[in-house]
């Protein structure tokens, strides 16, 4: 099993920056491969929601409410995955999850990881 990693996060005002990155264990590289890698947000008594994906090929998707502030990136060397996020707002106050999906270089099933979630707080 792929574990996550994640850092950044915390507090910030309107229009200020954050950047999330994300790190998948080291222990594992040799035997499975990373597919796409994501950044996905949640809201207390709302379903968790995508904020951007970026695939191995680094073609990029986000949703519509961060395009243009939010920037994702990927080292597929490393298996880091970062979120740049700027001109914040109130409205990006949830917690954000890095998420990768992966499978084994031998073929096989595709799998899921989620990391254990970090806070992001936008304060007016």
């Amino acid at each position: 099993q792929v574990q996550l990693v994640e850092s950044g996060g915390g507090l910030v005002q309107t229009g200020g920056s954050l950047r999330l990155s994300c790190a998948a264990s080291r222990s594992i590289f040799s035997s499975i491969s990373i597919n796409d890698m994501g950044w996905y947000r949640q809201v207390p008594g709302e379903q968790r929601e995508l904020v951007a994906a970026i695939a191995v090929d680094f073609m990029t998707n986000y949703a519509d409410s961060v395009k243009g502030r939010f920037t994702i990136s990927r080292d597929n060397a490393k298996n880091t995955v970062n979120l740049q996020m700027d001109s914040l707002k109130p409205e990006d106050t949830a917690v954000y999850y890095c998420h990768a999906a992966y499978s084994s270089k031998l073929g096989g099933p595709t799998y899921d990881s989620w990391g254990q979630g970090t806070q992001v707080t936008v304060s007016s």
